[in-house]
C-alpha cells in the first residue's frame, strides 16, 4: 500500500492547478472503509470522496490513471460550482 503523501503528489502531478488555485488537497486512509479518502477544500467549502485502493494502485503504477483522475475532476468540478462559477 502506498503512503497518503504518495497518493497526494500523484493527484498534484495530474491536477497542477490544485494548490495554485487556492484548493487544498488531503488524502487519508479509511479503514473502516477500506478506502483512501480525498478531501478537497477551497475557501469554507470541502468536499471528499472515497477512492478505492485498486484505483489507487493502478495509477500509481503508472498503468492509468481513470479512477483517480474522475474522481478528482468531480470534486474540482463540485467545488467551482459551489463557488459560484468557474473562476
Amino acid at each position: 500500500m502506498y503512503q497518503k503523501n504518495q497518493i497526494c503528489e500523484k493527484i498534484s502531478s495530474l491536477y497542477p492547478d490544485v494548490g495554485k488555485c487556492g484548493i487544498d488537497i488531503q488524502v487519508d486512509f479509511d479503514h473502516s472503509n477500506k478506502a483512501w479518502v480525498v478531501l478537497l477544500k477551497k475557501d469554507n467549502r470541502e468536499l471528499k470522496t472515497f477512492l478505492e485502493p485498486e484505483d489507487a494502485d493502478v495509477c500509481m503504477e503508472n498503468k492509468h490513471c481513470i479512477g483517480l483522475g474522475w474522481q478528482i475532476y468531480q470534486l474540482k468540478d463540485n467545488i467551482r460550482q459551489l463557488a459560484g462559477g468557474y473562476s
